[in-house]
């Protein structure tokens, strides 16, 4: 969820093989490893989070995405199944685009 809103729902298993939201995959990469030794790169969130009370238009992440489109600002994505027993809300995520994105 993101300021209210559900932006990914997919088996557990899934969710952190591959998450399709950069939401998700944001809160994902900044869980720690328990290996000091272990190196990742990471999709950094930048920005403030928006007021709940006051939402940005179109997609509520998309003032912190890091690839926001002008459908983003302005549309609020809809929950879509992309695979069976896998839905996102993300205008990415359209025409079975499922792949990562590029990491900071």
């Amino acid at each position: 969820m993101y300021l209210g809103e559900i932006v990914e729902i997919a088996p557990k298993e899934r969710l952190f093989e591959n998450p399709l939201h950069p939401y998700s995959q944001a809160l994902i990469e900044a869980a720690p490893i328990p290996d000091p030794r272990a190196r990742r790169t990471r999709l950094v969130i930048e920005g403030d989070v928006p007021s709940p009370m006051n939402p940005p238009p179109g997609c509520r992440f998309h003032t912190r995405c890091p690839l926001p489109s002008n459908r983003c600002r302005n549309e609020a994505p809809a929950l879509r199944e992309v695979t069976p027993g896998r839905v996102v809300a993300c205008h990415l995520r359209e025409n079975g685009n499922m792949e990562k994105l590029a990491r900071s």
